[in-house]
């Protein structure tokens, strides 16, 4: 049985306008992970991924990229208790 694993991750550099959010919520969906992504005032993109343990870790390595045309400077992360989320999707 895998474990179920949330992290919450913030994202700094050239990460608005490049198609991050997008890519990012395609590729969660085909992990089958649950959680959401935004955009935040101060031009970071801010995530949550919750799902089995590897697919987790595969998109907070995925983070530190982004797609090509993205610039990551910086990645903060940490973990939380599973809330039992179900989709993914973009807010705010």
């Amino acid at each position: 049985m895998t474990s179920v694993r949330r992290m919450h991750v913030v994202v700094s550099g050239r990460v608005q306008g490049v198609f991050y959010r997008a890519t990012c919520v395609r590729l969660a969906r085909e992990r089958g992970l649950s959680g959401w992504v935004r955009n935040r005032p101060d031009g970071c993109v801010e995530a949550v991924f919750e799902g089995p343990s590897d697919e987790v870790g595969a998109m907070v390595a995925w983070c530190r990229v982004g797609p090509p045309s993205a610039r990551v400077d910086g990645i903060e992360s940490w973990a939380e208790p599973p809330a039992g989320s179900d989709g993914f999707n973009v807010t705010g």
